[in-house]
């Protein structure tokens, strides 16, 4: 590993380096590259798409566009995020102020009185002094960049943050579109089992008059029974796990959104990214990242500057008198210059160890830029996997719904006619209800795919 200290031997001459080129010690920042492959898996390599379109153009159901407004405008983890970006913001601009010196007004007076036994003369004396001026205070001369360094590590903390919250706020989007289609998909459930229920239990009813008249037994009677209450335990759940979800959604929107009726929404579009180095880097979250690399590099160069002189100026100039009332009167100017130079000698190492760190946090902002890229491809290559998954899965359930459906068309008639067995109608309920439940799983899982590759993608503004 090369040694990048500042032995003392050498410290004299990158002084006079310094001085001479007034260069800044911050490390060139080279983006690293993107360590992943050069296309997403079993999509065809192309250039950049457009940009993605916004999300009220992408949600277009009124309804949906009405929740996410108000969880833009509710959330309160969205507000937290918020401020912690007003204070990045505070902090890098006290960190920008430093670059600039400071003038302030001062004005003091004081009154002294000094014994006889101490006065120069042998009697006792009071004084007075009252002074007015213009001053500034420790100004630092940023020969070596430190000042500005630190401001620019503290500026890209800031834009770390912003990123952070604006990543936030795509995945705050999607969650509530990804709770809403759950409530749809449950809300759905819901009323296809409650009417299976009733059909289930006029069936039983059925079964009971045809027990009463010789013509089933009371194994049919258990066997109806049984389907029926199944069928009423999964309403159950289903009623549940429906409310649990409003409640979720309600926490999303911070509760300032009454939510409307189920209804069933247009379908996503579905979305086809470029190469992956044009889509990931738009990722707030991606950003993020590497505004985070970025401070940690401008860090290394206040760390090395750390090693040279420090150079800060205080001065002032103003008025001075022994009399208030003469304070402005004329001669009474007054001023005062006073450099001040810190050299480290020495510090037990702790410059040396400051650079250390410094260089450390970097590797570790290189090693979290790179994992963060590598997340964030992942993610893209799981929603189009899932979405052309869910694609071919839909498909597959609807042509299992419907064959069986004619399934129980067939076995009904069957036992009309005496054919077949009541147990075998049953039999072909059961299924043809899990059939049905199974398809509006499977609807809301396509669309999770969709909502889930749009926030992969970066969503929009």
């Amino acid at each position: 590993m090369t040694d990048r200290r500042f032995p003392a031997a050498g410290l004299a001459a990158a002084l006079a380096a310094a001085l001479l080129a007034g260069c800044s010690l911050v490390p060139e920042y080279l983006r690293p590259a993107p360590p992943v492959p050069a296309q997403f898996p079993d999509v065809e390599a192309k250039a950049a798409e457009a940009a993605l379109p916004p999300w009220r153009d992408y949600f277009a159901d009124p309804a949906l566009q009405g929740l996410i407004a108000a969880a833009l405008e509710h959330n309160r983890d969205l507000r937290i995020a918020l401020a912690r970006v007003a204070e990045a913001r505070a902090l890098a601009g006290v960190a920008r102020a430093d670059r600039l010196p400071t003038l302030e007004a001062q004005a003091t007076g004081s009154r002294s009185r000094t014994p006889a036994d101490l006065s120069s003369s042998g009697a006792k004396r009071t004084t007075s002094r009252y002074d007015a001026a213009l001053g500034l205070t420790a100004f630092e001369l940023d020969f070596w960049g430190r000042v500005a360094a630190l401001s620019e590590a503290a500026r890209a903390q800031y834009l770390a943050s912003d990123e952070a919250a604006r990543s936030f706020r795509i995945g705050l989007i999607g969650d509530v579109a990804n709770t809403w289609y759950q409530r749809l998909e449950l809300a759905e459930r819901e009323r296809l089992a409650a009417e299976t229920l009733n059909s289930r239990r006029e069936s039983l009813e059925l079964t009971r008059k045809r027990r009463d008249a010789g013509l089933a037994g009371d194994l049919d009677v258990l066997a109806a029974e049984s389907l029926a209450e199944s069928v009423r335990a999964q309403w159950a759940e289903l009623k549940r796990q429906r409310q649990q979800t409003e409640n979720a959604l309600r926490l999303l929107t911070g509760m300032a959104a009454e939510l409307p009726p189920p209804a069933r929404p247009a379908a996503l579009a579905e979305l086809a990214p470029g190469l992956p180095s044009a889509v990931l880097l738009r990722r707030p979250d991606v950003r993020a990242a590497e505004q985070r690399l970025i401070a940690a590099n401008a860090n290394i160069g206040a760390a090395r500057a750390a090693f040279f002189p420090r150079i800060s100026l205080t001065a002032a100039f103003g008025s001075a008198s022994g009399a208030l009332s003469g304070l402005f009167d004329s001669g009474s100017e007054a001023w005062s210059f006073q450099p001040a130079l810190k050299l480290p000698l020495f510090d037990a190492g702790r410059n040396r160890a400051n650079l250390d760190l410094a260089e450390a946090r970097k590797v570790a902002a290189v090693a979290d830029y790179e994992k963060t890229v590598q997340q964030a491809f992942r993610e893209v290559a799981d929603a189009l996997a899932a979405q052309a998954g869910y694609r071919e899965q839909l498909a597959a359930q609807a042509a299992n719904l419907a064959a069986q459906q004619a399934r129980l068309q067939r076995v009904q008639a069957r036992a009309e006619a005496g054919l077949a067995s009541y147990l075998e109608v049953l039999d072909a309920g059961r299924e043809a209800f899990a059939a049905e439940q199974a398809l509006a799983a499977a609807e809301r899982q396509a669309q999770g795919a969709r909502i889930a590759l749009y926030k992969a993608l970066g969503g929009g503004d």
